[in-house]
Parts: C-alpha cells; structure tokens; sequence
C-alpha cells in the first residue's frame, strides 16, 4: 500500500480545500459543490500520472507526431451519495471511462458502526485500473466494505482509493483489512474521529452540505 497526501504539496488545491472546511463558505451550497468537483478534478489528474500508457501517433493541420495514451481507461466507481459531486470531477478528466456505483450508508449503535450496502452497479473489473472515490475516509469500514462487494465483479489490477480527507484511524482499518493491490489517496490526514465517528476537524457531512440536510 503506497499513501499519498496531495495536500502535503503547495499548490491551489489547498486554497479549494480550505473554502470546503469553511463554515461560513459552507452556506453557499454551489460553491461547496464547485470546489469539491475541482477537488475531484485534480486527484484524477494526480491519478492519471500512475497509470499505464501506450505509444500513439496524433495528425495535427501541419504535420503528424508522436505521443502516448491511457493504454486502457480506468473504471471510475462513487458511493452515493456524497462521493458524486467529487465523481463528477475524476470523469471530467476520464471521460471515456466506464463508471459504477455503490449505495452504502453507516448504521451507528452506540459505540460501534456498521456498514450496509444495497445497491451496486459495475462493469467487469477483472485486470482492470479502479478508482474508488468516497470523500470521507472517517472509520474505513465503508472503503473495506465497499471493495469487498466490488470484488464479485472481478478482481482489479491495481485499486486506487481515493478520499478527500482521511482520519488516522481509518488508514489503519483500510490497512488492516484490504488484501490486494492498491494505492490510498488523499488531500489531508486529519487529527481524529469524535466520539460520533466523524474526523475532526474535517468539514462535516459532505452529502448535506451539497444537497440538503437527509431525515
């Protein structure tokens, strides 16, 4: 397992991630939205420098050249609903990219939480590059869940996890539980999880905040 902490890096991406965590910018729902698909955009290109490429030739109105492609695209996979604003920024970039989804959502009982999946929709996974997009990496126990449900669509090549915040503890659940090959992404490894399992100080609750308060 290699980790990768974009927000380690200077670059504009800190300055987006910033107006997400913000309470006050929080209020205004689109820009949430927008930075959080721009955050979106810049994993995947951070992504596609990982990938395998392919020699290619390309003709321009003067002349012809040489240059590379994606050998094969990646398969692009959200959990709804909170991943798909993020979603929405990797298949700008991987547009030709089959997608798939997952509905998990967490079920608390006190002190501990459980993970329930209803719905999942995929292509064949089997050799393939996989990007698995949450942006909240708070217990772990949905990424873990999650890929064991994908996995009965085949078995990736290499899986590429991809959050826009991650608590310790849920790095090390990720680490203890997934058996294959795969790379963690993410912006920023925050303090902790609170005693309701969310990361602190983290941003909240992705989903509400970009569609609306759930009953």
């Amino acid at each position: 397992m290699s980790l990768i902490i974009l927000g380690d890096q200077h670059s504009i991406a800190n300055q987006f991630l910033n107006e997400i965590r913000d309470k006050e910018k929080q209020l205004d729902r689109m820009r949430f939205r927008k930075n959080m698909e721009r955050m979106g955009e810049i994993m995947a290109y951070e992504i596609s420098k990982k990938l395998i490429y392919k020699d290619s030739e390309v003709t321009s109105p003067l002349a012809t050249l040489k240059s590379v492609t994606l050998k094969t695209q990646p398969v692009i996979i959200t959990v709804l609903r909170a991943g798909l604003v993020y979603f929405h920024g990797f298949m700008n970039y991987f547009d030709q990219s089959e997608a798939g989804f997952i509905g998990a959502y967490r079920k608390e009982d006190g002190e501990e939480i459980s993970v329930n999946l209803e719905y999942l929709a995929a292509p064949s996974l089997v050799g393939r590059e996989v990007i698995l997009i949450d942006p909240m990496l708070a217990t772990g126990k949905s990424f873990v869940r999650s890929v064991s449900a994908i996995l009965t669509h085949g078995r990736p090549s290499h899986l590429h996890i991809a959050s826009l915040i991650a608590s310790p503890e849920g790095i090390k659940y990720v680490q203890e539980n997934l058996n294959l090959p795969y790379s963690l992404w993410t912006f920023a490894v925050d303090e902790k999880l609170d005693s309701r399992f969310y990361i602190v100080p983290g941003l909240g609750d992705a989903g509400d905040l970009s569609y609306g308060d759930k009953l």
